[in-house]
């Protein structure tokens, strides 16, 4: 028997020939081989509080690095807790490989303690769901589990290890699978030249770069697109900094709840030329609503069905290869001006009016223009769902891919605060900031112990209004009323402390910029508490539906 390898040693020494540097996780009594495996190899075990903080790291790391995060549960209650951020990472096409162990073979037939069909659970939120039966198995379902995890469209795998295959010993020949790197797909020269003479005969095309453009990291040949072309260029909320803000053809992000002034160049354009944009990110009918404008679908897989999408030509292949080919085959070029220039000066000002509002409570416009001030151009930013997520994401200047993250498929709230972690983790040089509303921030605020003990400098900013502000503004929108949405606090700032971190309350609004400032600056965890005035949101909201022209 000394011979025989340990089952959890193989699985470990298969993820780290996939390169996983972090698991994220909680150990249960049924995984300890694995984990104590991981104790004794490359791999960092981050040892986090709730094993939906797990999920949520795993699925910002690998947003941001493109290789799948591993998020690691026990049985039953722990990997259900896992499911959120699994769906969140499907929904927002972002790979992960989910992990949990399961009741040994020798019981799960029948009825018997903590035992459920987790398989079953996991298969309608991922990609593939799946147990190993023994552990032979591991090396090749470990490399399914990432190879389908990665492969487009990316989304999150799971993988049932059973307690007594975990722990059972296997011939130490068992080697993990090599990986095969799969090359970039060209696409296909008449699809290529069909766009081109579409794009010809167009009156005044307009470019939508979604998550899929940032996932394939082709923001060089958007903006190489966009100038030979003179071609201006929107993104989703999921797609922001693929292609900069302060780029002259940057029209801004496009899925505010209202007809905001970006959508006005979609209502000139007669050709929609989609790149990376998948529709879970918003609702097509925002920016075709009639159901007449032409669309080239560009992306690595065909697009969903929709009758507000309906696609004159698709391009399928990788987007780099594709948008060059199309730049090329173009012969016309047209005048970005016009609308985009009308678009572009009324995001500035009211930027520029943001910057000089002194009210206290601050205003959300303040609070955006302070954070762009303080956060440098490759910085990150995580904007938790809610009132928060809507003003950040249409209206904080992003310059680099990846710098503004939000989910925008599920719409989770409370990834914001653990994902930050991941961020970090994953550009220890860059300063990482939680953007979060007080709801979302409680829902998963026991992380800041995880970040502490990591020693894992993030700085949480929380925009305070005491009630899920996004709802009370849907609410108000729609009835005239709202109930049901207010809640109290504790003290924020002595809470941070009892986590070991460092806690900040705002009293003005000249004091939140130098705070956050020498928060970002400071070596530790720093939680910033910022009172915010949501009155705004009624203002914004029927100044939009009383705009008509963008003059």
């Amino acid at each position: 028997m000394d011979s025989q390898v340990e089952a959890a040693r193989l699985l470990v020494r298969c993820l780290e020939a996939e390169g996983v540097e972090y698991v994220f996780g909680i150990p249960g009594e049924e995984n300890i081989h694995f984990v104590d495996a991981l104790n004794e190899s490359s791999i960092r075990y981050v040892l986090v509080r709730h094993e939906q903080g797990a999920a949520f790291m795993a699925e910002m790391y690998g947003r941001l690095t493109g290789r799948p995060g591993v998020a690691s549960a026990t049985l039953g209650p722990g990997a259900i807790n896992l499911q959120l951020g699994v769906a969140d990472a499907t929904t927002n096409s972002t790979p992960v490989v989910a992990i949990s162990a399961q009741v040994g073979l020798d019981r799960i037939y029948k009825e018997s303690h903590q035992i459920i069909d987790l398989v079953s659970l996991f298969r309608p939120i991922t990609k593939w769901a799946d147990m190993a039966p023994t552990p032979e198995a591991l090396p090749e379902m470990v490399r399914k589990a990432f190879k389908v995890a990665q492969t487009e469209r990316p989304g999150a795998v799971y993988l049932a290890i059973p307690e007594d295959v975990e722990s059972a010993e296997v011939d130490p020949s068992l080697k993990p699978l090599p990986i095969n790197i799969v090359r970039p797909e060209e696409p296909s020269a008449s699809q290529v030249a069909r766009a081109a003479d579409v794009i010809a005969m167009s009156r005044q095309p307009i470019i939508l770069a979604g998550h899929g453009a940032t996932r394939n990291r082709a923001s060089h040949e958007l903006v190489r697109m966009s100038e030979r072309l003179g071609i201006p260029v929107a993104t989703t909320f999921n797609g922001k900094g693929v292609f900069p803000d302060d780029h002259d053809h940057a029209l801004g992000a496009v899925g505010f709840m209202r007809h905001d002034y970006v959508n006005f160049g979609f209502d000139e354009a007669d050709v929609l030329i989609c790149v990376g944009y998948e529709l879970q990110e918003f609702d097509p009918v925002k920016i075709n609503p009639h159901a007449d404008k032409k669309i080239i679908h560009i992306h690595r897989f065909p697009a969903e069905v929709d009758d507000h999408y309906p696609v004159t030509v698709g391009i399928q292949g990788d987007i780099r290869n594709s948008l060059r080919a199309l730049t090329d085959a173009v012969r016309r070029r047209f005048d970005a001006r016009g609308t985009g220039e009308k678009i572009r000066r009324m995001l500035h000002e009211e930027l520029e009016r943001g910057r000089h509002e002194d009210r206290f409570p601050m205003s959300p416009r303040r609070i955006v223009t302070d954070i762009r001030e303080a956060m440098g151009r490759k910085d990150i930013v995580l904007a938790d769902t809610g009132a928060v997520k809507m003003w950040m994401a249409r209206m904080y200047p992003t310059y680099e891919p990846n710098t503004l993250l939000v989910s925008n498929g599920l719409s989770s709230m409370g990834f914001a605060v653990p994902g930050a972690l991941a961020a970090k983790l994953a550009y220890p040089n860059r300063h990482v900031l939680a953007a979060t509303g007080d709801g979302a921030f409680l829902m998963n605020s026991q992380e800041l112990e995880t970040a502490v003990r990591e020693k894992l400098p993030i700085t949480v900013l929380i925009w305070e209004d005491r009630a899920y502000g996004l709802i009370e503004w849907k609410m108000d929108l729609e009835m005239g009323h709202d109930s049901n949405v207010e809640f109290g606090n504790p003290d924020f700032v002595k809470y941070a402390e009892s986590f070991g971190a460092r806690g900040y309350r705002v009293e003005s609004a000249d004091a939140l910029l130098p705070t956050l400032r020498q928060a970002l600056e400071e070596d530790t965890v720093s939680v910033i508490t910022v009172p915010v005035d949501y009155s705004e949101n009624l203002r914004l909201t029927s100044k939009l539906g009383e705009l008509t022209d963008p003059f």
